[in-house]
């Protein structure tokens, strides 16, 4: 897996010059959403299937701050994936050291709003995402999340 990119742009600090800490989520999700490309699962042909797939947690630990023009390399693993959630762990560097470690939770809707079962609705997705969570092609040594 490739990691994903994110240079701090200037809106996205405080007036201490710091990358406010909500932004971190909003990387998290950027991540994400290059992952499930990268993995031939984009948001757009889950959409386009009648899933949808809803943050049922997050969680972020900081570890070092960010400033403006800093670019934050992030990791995304499976760190685990049932019959109906995905938990995904996130490993933030800028400059050679972790800033930040995060955990998402998510479940798989369909258009009436009922959660599906992903080996059943979405083998080929199921397939992809366990096969990453058993230890192959996984990224970083993510934090576990308290399942």
């Amino acid at each position: 897996m490739k990691k994903y990119m994110h240079q701090v742009h200037y809106y996205e600090t405080d007036k201490m010059g710091i990358t406010h800490h909500s932004n971190y989520i909003r990387f998290m999700e950027e991540a994400r959403v290059d992952f499930m490309e990268q993995i031939g699962w984009g948001y757009a042909k889950m959409e386009s299937e009648g899933i949808a797939s809803p943050v049922l947690a997050v969680s972020c630990d900081y570890r070092h701050s960010t400033t403006f023009s800093d670019v934050i390399e992030i990791d995304v693993a499976v760190l685990k994936c049932s019959a109906v959630k995905l938990h995904l762990g996130y490993t933030m560097t800028s400059g050679g050291r972790v800033v930040c470690t995060g955990t998402s939770t998510h479940c798989f809707l369909d258009n009436a709003g009922r959660p599906i079962v992903l080996q059943k609705v979405m083998p080929d997705f199921w397939n992809a995402v366990s096969s990453l969570a058993s230890g192959a092609a996984t990224g970083p040594s993510a934090p576990q999340p308290s399942l």
